[in-house]
């Protein structure tokens, strides 16, 4: 299938991702203004941040189930609302405690309701099942997108500006959102045959998932993933800043991110189709072991520090459409948003502690080092735990329809 004939749905969800996550990948830029704003150290806004991944990840399961009941439509609505609400109380903050509020819950509500799970969950139900992995790897790479046109943008407001007022306009694109949500309508299972699973419960689907151990392996996988990517979004600003580099190098290495993920996240989603799901995200988490090995260990210069964001985001979210669809493989379309939620709240608690304990180490120990190595050493397990994956489609039995 070309990728110009995927339904309407599909680029609906391409305009959402673009701004939900092209801003959340922003927030690294805005912990220095922020933290002098209210005079505190790296740790305070590291943890708000850290706040936003984990309730980004609680929510996640909830609302992934909201969605398979009532559609994405209400729900991405809602998220929207959340958003704008969040960044808008950001904005106006008059002490430091609010921002646990306005950025940490409300952004973190608002992204799990407008971002991949829900998104790719829509998805899933009007793609054929072949072409998932290139659908999903075309919706990831719309939020790199967002990413390489976003962080410039904040980046010019922020130089022209101050980070309230970014914080205000990027509460107005949220209401693109909710207009882009408005016009998502799609069949259930458009054509896809019907089959037990059909009449299988979500608590049915979460017991056969649970049993799986392979859902496990995919659960630590994703883990690492987020660890790595938030610790990198989060901090990686204020390292290239630490090394004396211009605050434009920060900008164009994390757009360099973004606009290398819209290649990556394409043609890992590719791959996925094409061979062993298993086998290309363990050369994924590989290659992220090598390009971090080298950042560390090589010179920082503002070339190095672009050719690392180039190399980083050839492989940032390569992850998502490769997890997503090992998801949707073994355990089939109807309930997953349900079951990658799960997956991605084990993602977000990574993010968590990746945001938080760069924050924590560097103030205990004045250097970023130790986390730069423990990244890699994360890197190549998680490459390891994906080799004894049973990743066959599961072959259920005829279920007996249950009682809501």
């Amino acid at each position: 299938m070309s990728i110009f004939r995927f339904p309407l749905l599909v680029w609906l969800g391409i305009g959402i991702l673009i701004i939900s996550l092209g801003i959340r990948q922003s927030f690294g830029i805005f912990m220095m203004p922020i933290s002098d704003t209210f005079q505190s150290g790296r740790e305070f806004f590291s943890l708000a941040i850290a706040l936003q991944n984990l309730m980004f990840g609680m929510f996640q399961p909830f609302i992934g189930m909201a969605a398979d009941r009532f559609g994405s439509k209400r729900i991405i609505a809602a998220g929207g609302i959340a958003y704008g609400l969040g960044l808008y109380l950001t904005s106006i903050a008059t002490s430091s405690g609010i921002l646990y509020l306005s950025i940490g819950v409300l952004v973190g509500l608002g992204l799990s309701a407008t971002s991949y799970v829900i998104v790719l969950g829509a998805v899933a139900k009007v793609v054929p099942a072949e072409h998932t992995a290139k659908a999903f790897g075309l919706t990831t790479a719309a939020g790199s997108f967002g990413m390489f046109a976003v962080i410039p943008g904040a980046q010019s407001l922020l130089a022209h500006y101050d980070w309230q007022t970014a914080m205000q306009v990027f509460a107005v694109l949220c209401t693109l959102m909710i207009a882009f949500s408005a016009f998502m309508k799609a069949a259930p299972n458009q054509g896809q045959s019907q089959t037990t699973a059909d009449t299988q419960t979500l608590r049915q689907a979460l017991a056969e998932a649970f049993r799986h151990p392979g859902y496990w392996f995919i659960h630590a996988g994703f883990f690492v993933c987020g660890f790595q990517v938030m610790f990198i979004a989060t901090h990686l600003p204020s390292y290239i800043a630490d090394k004396g580099l211009p605050g434009n190098t920060a900008a164009m290495a994390l757009a360099y991110v973004g606009i290398f993920n819209i290649f990556g996240s394409y043609f890992w989603g590719v791959m996925g189709d094409k061979f062993n799901k298993r086998y290309v995200m363990t050369s994924l988490y590989m290659m992220r072991s090598i390009v971090l090995a080298l950042f560390v260990s090589l010179p920082l210069t503002s070339e190095t520090a672009i050719i690392f964001g180039a190399a980083i985001g050839f492989c940032w979210l390569g992850t998502v459409p490769l997890t997503s669809g090992l998801v949707r493989q073994i355990f089939g379309a109807r309930y997953m948003s349900t079951l990658y939620g799960l997956v991605f709240f084990t993602h977000q608690i990574g993010s968590f502690l990746g945001a938080w304990v760069g924050g924590r180490v560097f103030d205990y120990y004045g250097s970023y080092t130790p986390i730069w190595w423990a990244t890699v050493v994360l890197a190549i397990a998680a490459a390891l735990l994906h080799l004894p994956i049973n990743d066959k489609p599961l072959v259920r039995s005829a279920l007996q329809p249950a009682a809501a």
